[in-house]
């Protein structure tokens, strides 16, 4: 798995236990991922089908850096399918891990297109 991004744990992004706030790493989770998706797709027209079960491991805290892993595990002829591990960057400790979450590249409508990637390429 290869890390792409870091992002520094600030104030605003704590829950009333001073651990990062579950939504708020939802939020860049997608976001990251759907970028992920779209660089392998070649495309910037996609959208999140699926988030499958978000495994919270270890809080990350105020003034910690964490950074987030994502690799393809498979691909359909319009989807891709990736797993998503956020760590601190420090410690290496996981703070959360999801194995599959899907992206779906689209046209204009909304509608499934196909991407190009040969299936199961990864």
């Amino acid at each position: 798995m290869k890390y792409y991004s870091r992002r520094f744990i600030k104030p605003e992004h704590l829950n009333p236990a001073n651990a990062l706030f579950g939504g708020q790493l939802l939020s860049w989770i997608d976001e990251e991922a759907a970028i992920f998706a779209g660089c392998q797709m070649h495309s910037q027209s996609i959208v999140t089908k699926i988030i499958s079960e978000v495994n919270f491991r270890t809080p990350a805290r105020q003034g910690d850096v964490i950074e987030f892993g994502l690799e393809m595990i498979s691909a359909g002829s319009s989807s891709i399918t990736v797993c998503c591990e956020v760590r601190n960057k420090l410690t290496r400790l996981p703070v959360v891990y999801i194995d599959k979450m899907v992206f779906v590249n689209v046209n204009e409508q909304g509608l499934p297109i196909p991407h190009g990637i040969r299936a199961n390429a990864a």
